[in-house]
C-alpha cells in the first residue's frame, strides 16, 4: 500500500460515514463480538454526541471527521474537530492560546484530534490492522494539511497512546505530558484482597469510609445493558446539571445525549444508584471497555458523608475485581484519588503549531513541564496508600 494511493477526506457528519467502515478502523478488536478496547471512538458514541447536539453548531466542536481512503476503501479515520475555545478537552492549553493572543495572532479556531468531553487514554489515529503505518501517517498528513490550508493556529491530538506519541512525535508534532490517577488490578480476587496491599491506616480509613457511605438510608444497586431503564436518566440528568453547573459552568452533555445513549449505549454503560425510599438522591456513570473501566460522571441531590468515594471509586473497583478488568480510569483531575487506591500515572499528547517561532517556544516550555510532571508523579507515587512492598511490585 502506498501513499501515492490515498485519498484523504473530511466530513461534517459522522453519518456521512458508515458505521462498519469507521468501526473496523476504531475497533478491529471488536470484530470477535467482544467489547472494543474503549467505546469513546466508535462511530455509535460519536453519533450520540453529534446526534443529541453536544457537538456541531453553536457548541464549540465542529466536527471535521477524517478519513483516508485507498481504493475507495476507508483504511483509517480520525475524530477531529474545528474548536473555537478550549473547553471540555482536559488537556487544557489556555497559557498557549494567551501567549499568542498577547503576541497578536488568533489563536481560535484550531484543531483538535480528540474525544469531546472525554480525559480517557486511547487511540486517536483509528487504523485498521492492515494499513498500520501508512494509515496513521497519512492522517497526520491529513490533519496538518488542513490546519494549513486554513490557516488555523494549531493542532491538538490528545489523550492518544504512548506509542502513538513514539511513533509520531517530532519537530512539527510536539510530545506533552500530563496526569491522572488510575487504579490498576494485581491480580485481586476480591475487594479485600485489594484492601489487604494497603498500609494498615488507609486500609482502616476505606473501610470506614465505606461504613459511613452505607448509612445514607438506602442501598447502592449497580445497572448495565437492560437493567437500565429510561427513567434512570431523568434521575441522573439533575445529577448531571448540579455537577455541571459547579464544575464547568454548564453542562455539556444535552439532556437528549442521554436518550439516544440508553438506545446505543446502555451495554457499555454501567451505572451505580444510590436509592433512598425507591428513589436515587446520587449516582455515577462510567462506560466499560475490554479492560477497562471508565468513571466518567457524577453527582447528587442529597449530600451524605463519604457516598461520592463509593459510588465513583469503590463501586468501581469492586465491579472491576469481579469482571477481571485491569484497571479503572476515575477521570481527570483529584489528589483525592490518591489515598483510595489510584496511583497517578503520565497521560499524552501531541501539538503542532503553524507558527514556527510559537512552536520553539511551546517546545521549551513542554520539555520543562515534562520534567516537572515526572517529578510530581514520583513524590505523589510516594505518598501512595500502598504498603512498600505492594508499591515497588506496581512499579
Amino acid at each position: 500500500m502506498s501513499n501515492d494511493n490515498l485519498t484523504i477526506e473530511t466530513y461534517d457528519r459522522i453519518s456521512a460515514i458508515d458505521a462498519e467502515d469507521w468501526d473496523r478502523c476504531a475497533c478491529p478488536e471488536a470484530r470477535d463480538g467482544g467489547r472494543p478496547r474503549d467505546p469513546f471512538t466508535t462511530h455509535r458514541f460519536l453519533a450520540a454526541l453529534e446526534d443529541s447536539g453536544s457537538v456541531g453548531t453553536g457548541t464549540g466542536w465542529q466536527p471535521l471527521y477524517l478519513s483516508v481512503k485507498s481504493e475507495g476503501k476507508i483504511i483509517a479515520c480520525a475524530p477531529m474537530y474545528a474548536k473555537s475555545h478550549s473547553q471540555g478537552e482536559y488537556i487544557f492549553d489556555h497559557a498557549f492560546a494567551d501567549a499568542y493572543m498577547r503576541a497578536g495572532g488568533r489563536y481560535y479556531p484550531k484543531l483538535q484530534i480528540a474525544v469531546p468531553f472525554t480525559p480517557a487514554t486511547g487511540r486517536r489515529l483509528l487504523v485498521a490492522p492492515e494499513a498500520e503505518g501508512v494509515g496513521d501517517r497519512a492522517l497526520i498528513t491529513g490533519a496538518l494539511s488542513v490546519m494549513e490550508d486554513h490557516h488555523l493556529s494549531s493542532l491538538h491530538i490528545t489523550f492518544c497512546t504512548k506509542d502513538e506519541v513514539a511513533a509520531h512525535a517530532d519537530a512539527t508534532l510536539l510530545p506533552r505530558k500530563t496526569q491522572q490517577f488510575h487504579w490498576h488490578n494485581q491480580g485481586y480476587q476480591t475487594f479485600d484482597d485489594f484492601l489487604a496491599a494497603l498500609s494498615s491506616r488507609k486500609r482502616k480509613n476505606i473501610r470506614k469510609e465505606r461504613a459511613e457511605a452505607q448509612n445514607f438510608g438506602g442501598e447502592i444497586v449497580l445497572l448495565t445493558g437492560d437493567q437500565i431503564e429510561p427513567h434512570h436518566w431523568d434521575a441522573f440528568w439533575e445529577f448531571y446539571q448540579d455537577t455541571g453547573a459547579r464544575k464547568w459552568g454548564q453542562p455539556y452533555l444535552t439532556r437528549r445525549f442521554f436518550d439516544i445513549a440508553h438506545e446505543t449505549l446502555r451495554d457499555d454503560m454501567l451505572l451505580a444508584l444510590a436509592m433512598r425510599e425507591g428513589q436515587p438522591v446520587a449516582g455515577a456513570l462510567n462506560f466499560i471497555g475490554r479492560e477497562t473501566l471508565y468513571g466518567r460522571y457524577w453527582g447528587c441531590v442529597e449530600d451524605h458523608p463519604c457516598l461520592h468515594f463509593e459510588l465513583c471509586y469503590y463501586q468501581a473497583i469492586d465491579w472491576a475485581i469481579a469482571q477481571g478488568l485491569s484497571r479503572v480510569e476515575a477521570g481527570a483531575q483529584g489528589g483525592h484519588k490518591l489515598a483510595r487506591g489510584y496511583l497517578p500515572v503520565e497521560t499524552y499528547s501531541l501539538h503542532a503549531m503553524r507558527e514556527p517561532s510559537f512552536s520553539r517556544a511551546v517546545a521549551e516550555y513542554l520539555k520543562a513541564e515534562a520534567r516537572a510532571m515526572e517529578e510530581e508523579i514520583e513524590i505523589l507515587t510516594s505518598y501512595g496508600p500502598f504498603r512498600k512492598t505492594a508499591v515497588e511490585e506496581q512499579e
